[in-house]
């Protein structure tokens, strides 16, 4: 009886002995599983940090200065670098031949523009306001600038217009923009008036400013005559600093305009 009482207490000892082994192994592999889990994102993480910083040395290198390509910068956009062409041909040649047939004893005195009106009506727009729209986008074209809408000032019964309905819109250029739009103006779009004989130069307001007018947009070659919904005309008004007609005439036979010969 003690032989057999000895022989199932060695059998517990071994299964506990089973039992805690057991019990130590699952533990031990959790435990080597999380020593070993996050080695693994440390070295993801340098790999990123290294391409990272390789990205960023290729690019330095690129563009032969410190900043990269993909940085979004908030300034303004900026026009051309150079000059127009045209304001180059007035600081050139212009301005120094006014001087000397006026008798102009500083620069400042030399007449020069100082801006340029396009107007544009726009009647139908009392029944249709799609009309203006389409007329605002023709002359944002032509112009390179986005036109402001203009309204009417007073009611008006025998035409059925009323106070503040927009009946047009106008674009007023100045700086590079006028000079760019006076050189296409001059030489792409004029020249394309049917039957062009020379534009007249009587139309002078009595302070040096001229003003012209088209009697259609296609003349102009940002215009697309396949999307024209109709053909409209408009006023051209160049603003001049000069003081007597005289002055306006001469500096605008001096900067190219086809004046017609009598």
């Amino acid at each position: 009886m003690a032989d057999e009482k000895k022989a199932k207490g060695d059998k517990a000892t071994d299964k506990a002995d089973k039992g805690a082994k057991s019990d130590k192994a699952p533990k031990a592999e959790k435990a080597a599983k999380s020593d070993k889990a996050p080695k693994a994102p440390k070295a993801e993480k340098s790999e990123k940090a290294a391409k990272g910083s390789a990205g960023k040395a290729s690019r330095s290198g690129r563009g032969g200065e410190g900043t990269s390509r993909g940085a979004v910068s908030a300034e303004r956009p900026k026009g051309a670098a150079g000059k127009p062409r045209m304001k180059k041909h007035y600081e050139d040649q212009v301005r120094p031949e006014l001087m000397k047939k006026f008798g102009y004893t500083n620069v400042m005195q030399a007449p020069q523009f100082q801006k340029i009106v396009v107007n544009m009506g726009v009647g139908d727009a009392l029944l249709d306001q799609k009309l203006l729209e389409a007329a605002s986008n023709e002359l944002g074209q032509i112009t390179g600038q986005r036109p402001s809408v203009r309204r009417a000032k007073k009611s008006i019964s025998n035409f059925k217009l009323r106070e503040g309905v927009a009946v047009g819109c106008a674009v007023t250029l100045r700086g590079a923009r006028m000079y760019e739009f006076y050189d296409r103006l001059i030489h792409a779009a004029v020249p394309r008036i049917r039957d062009f004989r020379g534009l007249s130069p009587r139309s002078f307001d009595g302070q040096g400013n001229y003003n012209m007018g088209l009697t259609e947009q296609l003349i102009f070659p940002e215009i697309n005559y396949d999307r024209v919904s109709k053909v409209r005309g408009m006023d051209v008004t160049i603003v001049t600093s000069a003081r007597t007609d005289e002055e306006g005439r001469e500096l605008l036979r001096l900067m190219q305009m086809p004046f017609r010969q009598r």
